[in-house]
């Protein structure tokens, strides 16, 4: 019992200066993401020791990212994806290609061994999309045309991320299996096509199947059913979780209890959602950083994850104007926990040392603080741009979908 009352009272901790956080930073007129990342800093190891990092509580961050994904897929289309998968597939390819050679040219210009220049470069290529579909979600942004590039993209990044630690990973076993990676490219190609295009059109074509169960009285239960099943084929397959739960969002959002659905997590992922982004600040080790070489290190690092994300980004998305490629660009840049998962593996089969795994947290933690805050701006003067062109108005390519919101159909 005094090991249960332990992790009440660690999750009381999290969850108060989470929302101390967030209301702090909505009174300033400031991403309530942020805030919540900084409370998390301040209760967590690395200033008031008040939270400490454990199996339970980590439990409630996995389980907040992953209904911040659910949530974010229930509010996407397929058709709005397939619209902008050009771009999406530009933005994602070269997100990952330029911080790879990045990590990779820096560890080799420090005489790291192969396995550390790799696993460096592995941690530098995926996005957060945790983070930036929080950001946006809460600007009202994710339907429009940057906000699908961006999604589409990082679920792209997540796919070629996960064929890269797989590299690495073989490469610090002192083999690496080619008949392993061509096979979870395959497998991964699959499980999303099978259910992007198979789940999608069983929804679309049978619309109440949500509530057609006797014991779904709403669509709540067979939804978070759904979320929670193809959130751990995903990562059985050798995915991230949050791919499946974004997935599962996708498929049950073409369902007719859409917007019943919507209304039932949301209340749900407001309870989880802000134990992931307490988590990630309270990851912070300041006394890791107590040294000059450390710090140099982690500013070098940084300013590559960040150049290169947005460079790459940028060019894949500039044939939308430079308005939205900035908005795009800026908005793939958090590394967030997929940096820290990447650093983490590497860390535990001994291919990195405890230095440079505080400086790839430390270079997750920081491209995730400095991104949020100027994403409200970004989305404002892409806004601006759209409505300077001929025609003025919306966004080019935006309609009103079948549920009567606006969705934007453009690439």
């Amino acid at each position: 019992m005094d090991h249960i009352g332990d992790v009440l009272g660690q999750l009381f901790i999290l969850l108060l200066a989470a929302k101390i956080g967030d209301e702090i930073f909505k009174r300033i007129g400031q991403p309530p993401v942020v805030g919540e990342i900084l409370a998390g800093v301040i209760v967590g190891p690395a200033v008031l020791g008040w939270y400490q990092i454990n199996a339970e509580t980590m439990l409630f961050a996995e389980i907040g990212v992953v209904l911040l994904l659910f949530q974010v897929g229930v509010e996407t289309r397929l058709h709005d994806l397939v619209r902008v998968g050009p771009t999406a597939l530009a933005v994602g390819a070269l997100g990952v290609i330029l911080p790879f050679a990045g990590g990779f040219g820096l560890a080799e210009i420090l005489g790291s061994p192969l396995v550390v220049a790799v696993f460096l470069a592995a941690a530098l290529t995926a996005t957060s999309v945790g983070i930036t579909s929080g950001v946006l979600r809460d600007l009202g942004a994710l339907r429009t045309r940057s906000g699908r590039v961006i999604l589409g993209a990082a679920v792209i990044d997540d796919v070629l991320a996960m064929l890269i630690l797989a590299f690495a990973s073989g490469l610090a076993a002192g083999s690496v299996s080619l008949d392993r990676i061509a096979l979870l490219v395959v497998v991964a190609v699959v499980f999303i096509g099978i259910v992007l295009v198979g789940g999608t059109r069983i929804l679309a074509r049978r619309r109440s199947i949500l509530t057609d169960p006797k014991f779904a009285e709403t669509p709540f239960l067979p939804g978070v059913i759904i979320m929670l099943g193809l959130a751990a084929l995903s990562s059985l397959i050798g995915l991230a979780a949050i791919i499946g739960a974004f997935l599962a969002g996708m498929v049950v959002g073409e369902s007719s209890e859409r917007h019943a659905l919507e209304s039932e997590v949301a209340p749900v992922a407001a309870f989880f959602t802000p134990f992931f982004f307490g988590f990630i600040g309270a990851q912070v080790d300041l006394a890791g950083l107590a040294n000059v070489g450390t710090l140099a290190l982690v500013g070098g690092v940084t300013l590559i994850a960040v150049a290169t994300k947005f460079i790459g980004a940028f060019v894949g998305a500039i044939r939308l104007g430079r308005a939205e490629a900035t908005l795009i660009g800026w908005g793939m840049v958090p590394r967030g926990e997929v940096g820290i998962v990447v650093a983490g593996l590497g860390l535990q089969i001994g291919a990195i040392d405890g230095q440079l795994y505080t400086v790839v947290v430390a270079m997750a933690i920081l491209t995730t603080l400095i991104v949020p805050p100027l994403l409200p701006a970004l989305v404002r003067h892409a806004e601006r741009d759209s409505e300077r062109m001929p025609g003025g108005g919306p966004t080019p390519g935006v309609e009103d979908d079948d549920d009567g919101r606006r969705a934007d159909t453009s690439v």
